[in-house]
């Protein structure tokens, strides 16, 4: 099955190429990869033109002006360049561990979305991984990362779990299976259905509000948590508003609480505008 795998970007070239990296050293190769790119300069466009002639990757750019953070009409924008029945979300700062993609492919089921998580690392890691870190995966050696400045927390051990083990805990942990927009996968037939993102929504929580629509529609949810690893690259997060963070939150409560399955705000309202793809 050929799969999509759709991400953001916003001037952030240097993290962007990590990323590819990431995903020229997959096992599983039948992917084209989409990059929404919420209005970053000409230097990101011309590192993606690099990668594509570097990588043989197969990578479609969808881009808009810079209006401030847009980044659910720019997701839109991009899941309507989707080819492929089955998209692969995460970020333009997550790096994929080899099986990242195989991982997703072999969970997927009819009438499933599966969602993961993120090891996020210190800005001091985040820029000490190379090209050859990537290639090697030992930037997701758990040994190399503590040494290298991962702090030793519970939620970061998760990274040691073999594959027996990840299955056992992919179902028995605790943790409600909200979407992840970092790291999860849907059909795209159920990613049209509930209409796209909620371009209303700002920054926080609009992957999460995402997912109770999907849930609505019927769909049941499956933790990758374990076994489908990503690592974040640092970064600041001026754009984070708590404001809006408080309204995102109050429309996803109303959204479960009401089983609201459709947004009036999603794709349809880019539907026949002009998109920049390249």
């Amino acid at each position: 099955m050929k799969v999509t795998i759709l991400f953001t970007t916003y001037n952030s070239p240097i993290w962007l190429e990590k990323v590819l990296w990431g995903y020229n050293a997959q096992c599983y190769k039948n992917f084209d990869i989409i990059i929404a790119d919420d209005g970053s300069a000409d230097e990101t466009r011309t590192l993606i033109d690099r990668m594509r002639k570097e990588t043989g990757l197969e990578i479609t750019h969808v881009w808009h002006e810079d209006h401030g953070f847009q980044k659910c009409e720019i997701l839109n924008k991009a899941i309507l360049q989707v080819k492929t029945e089955y998209i692969i979300f995460s970020d333009g700062d997550c790096i994929p561990r080899n099986d990242f993609v195989a991982e997703h492919v072999k969970y997927a089921q009819p009438d499933r979305f599966l969602t993961g998580s993120v090891i996020r690392l210190p800005m001091v890691t985040s820029e000490l991984i190379t090209k050859e870190d990537i290639e090697s995966g030992i930037c997701f050696d758990w040994d190399w990362l503590v040494k290298n400045g991962l702090p030793v927390t519970r939620k970061n051990v998760k990274l040691r779990a073999k594959k027996y083990a990840a299955t056992v805990l992919n179902h028995l942990t605790p943790a409600r299976t909200n979407f992840t927009g970092c790291n999860a996968s849907a059909w795209t037939k159920d990613v049209i259905a509930v209409n796209g993102f909620d371009q209303r929504m700002s920054h926080g929580g609009l992957d999460r509000e995402f997912g109770v629509r999907l849930k609505n529609l019927g769909l049941k949810a499956k933790h990758v948590r374990y076994n489908a690893h990503i690592i974040h690259l640092d970064h600041a997060r001026g754009y984070s508003d708590p404001e809006n963070i408080r309204k995102n939150k109050e429309l996803r409560i109303y959204n479960a609480k009401n089983k609201v399955v459709t947004t009036e705000f999603g794709i349809n309202l880019i539907k026949g505008q002009e998109i920049k793809v390249t």
